[in-house]
């Protein structure tokens, strides 16, 4: 496994065990200096578990760690920071009242006199950080006003202020868009002149190919294989990754020429997304496509009833269909699938079964009193089809990896029978997999007669799910593409 005498960061035998059940058998991890190391496996793997021991965030069972080639165990993450190890967790933690400058300099803000805290510093502190990282964002804005993609770009520069020596990054561009993403590559490159390491882990595998030199799979809480990432390709690595080779399907030919089952006519939003006309029939995937800020997310909204328009009108099954009252939008047959499943799209605490039927609890009760048993064929039917791995599904839902949480918010939307399908990034973090099982669920829906719009920041997935492509920028529509016209070069070009 030895790929360099050099090594920044080691890690041999590392396990771990919850309650007598194993999440971690034998992590193992060697990074060399100035490099950028994938660290790759599918939901469930036990990166996280890893990362976390690495960290000082659980305390490890048995196994060692090195750094530097001196024997480590932190008792904390400010004991792991303290010896040069930041990491940028996938769950974002901003203090939202605070300014973007107070969160990147949280607890270890500048002082006079050893006491006051010196705001005017810590401002231009922050302000030079941003600019040199080339992150568009102002130190002054408070981060409850920011979008979830600066959100991210903020925990990021956080990290990066530390100049560690290792920097873990866990899916860092899951909520950024593609500009971003090369404007985060380009600062990776200057953390590697410098001498230090990137950890990065990310289910875009795109990414990794253009970012990463070496690479490590953990499947099933194991250490499977390393080495450098351009001795392989994505075809061995995706192989190595489930543990066999991915079928894909090919997209089923979509339904052209039919009458719409949604239109929308000059909708427009102030400072969003400005006359935006589209169409969507049944039988077919149109997705949007375009970069951050390009009103993709905001536009879906105002179409499902969660933001005012300003002008336009929506259309959907041949009647108008009034602004602002998702309510009545769901009435009809929409459903929405949110950009953030954590925050919006579940109640973490409860469990898989409340989740599938909180949206049906009307249809599964009688006068008020719910039916226990049909709320569990409902929810039977639904774990079964959206093939939901679980003990039971009386667990509470935070449990489950990244993909069976997005199939759970799945069930409950397809629970509602709805005809439109509304997807705002329908697979973020989650493992190549359980994409493939995501496409497949919506190709279904379409042959069975529903309509599916979706929005999503990489190209591949737009190219692979879609029938039509429709390009945003700056608010405006900037083009549409059939199948046959797309190739991520022109989206991107139509996007830029």
């Amino acid at each position: 496994m030895n790929m360099d005498a050099t090594l920044l960061l080691e890690a041999e035998g590392v396990t771990k065990a919850f309650h007598g059940v194993p999440a971690l058998r034998d992590g193992r991890l060697q990074v060399r200096p100035g490099t950028v190391h994938a660290l790759c496996g599918g939901n469930g793997a036990g990166k996280s578990t890893f990362l976390n021991i690495v960290m000082g965030l659980l305390r490890r069972d048995s196994g060692t760690i090195k750094l530097k080639g001196r024997e480590v165990e932190f008792l904390a993450a400010s004991d792991a920071l303290h010896h040069g190890i930041a990491i940028i967790t996938q769950e974002l933690s901003p203090v939202p009242e605070m300014t973007v400058a107070e969160n990147l300099y949280l607890g270890r803000e500048p002082k006079r006199a050893g006491v006051l805290v010196n705001f005017p510093r810590m401002r231009a502190d922050a302000a030079a950080l941003l600019e040199r990282l080339r992150f568009d964002v102002s130190p002054d804005a408070r981060m409850a006003d920011l979008s979830l993609a600066k959100i991210q770009l903020v925990e990021i520069a956080k990290a990066l202020s530390h100049d560690a020596d290792v920097v873990i990054m866990d899916e860092p561009t899951s909520a950024i868009g593609e500009h971003e993403t090369h404007v985060l590559f380009d600062a990776i490159k200057r953390v590697k002149a410098q001498g230090s390491s990137i950890i990065y882990v990310s289910h875009r595998l795109t990414e990794i190919f253009e970012i990463a030199d070496d690479y490590t799979v953990f499947r099933d809480g194991r250490w499977v294989e390393s080495g450098r990432v351009a001795d392989i390709d994505r075809k061995h690595l995706v192989a190595t990754i489930l543990g066999h080779e991915l079928t894909t399907r090919a997209p089923a030919a979509g339904k052209s020429g039919g009458e719409p089952m949604l239109r929308t006519q000059g909708l427009s939003q102030e400072g969003s997304f400005e006359n935006v006309s589209l169409d969507v029939a049944a039988g077919e995937i149109v997705g949007i496509y375009g970069l951050l800020g390009s009103g993709r997310t905001e536009f879906l909204e105002a179409v499902y009833g969660l933001r005012t328009p300003t002008a336009g009108k929506v259309e959907f099954c041949n009647a108008d269909l009034p602004p602002a009252r998702p309510r009545e939008s769901i009435r009809r047959g929409m459903a929405l699938i949110t950009e953030d499943r954590k925050q919006t799209g579940l109640v973490l605490g409860a469990s898989i079964r409340h989740n599938i039927s909180l949206s049906t609890l009307k249809t599964l009760s009688f006068f008020g009193v719910m039916d226990p048993r049909r709320e569990d064929e409902l929810v039977q039917r639904m774990s079964k089809k959206l093939m939901i791995k679980a003990a039971s599904t009386n667990i509470s839902v935070e449990s489950l990896s990244g993909g069976n949480q997005q199939k759970v918010v799945f069930a409950r939307c397809l629970s509602t029978k709805p005809k439109l399908l509304i997807c705002d990034e329908p697979t973020r973090g989650i493992d190549e997999g359980a994409k493939q099982e995501i496409y497949a669920l919506l190709r279904q829906f379409v042959q069975d007669g529903g309509a599916a719009l979706v929005v999503s920041s990489e190209a591949p997935e737009v190219l692979e799910v879609s029938d039509r492509i429709v390009i945003f920028k700056n608010g405006r529509v900037n083009g549409e593409l059939s199948r046959e016209q797309a190739s991520q070069q022109v989206m991107l070009d139509m996007a830029a």
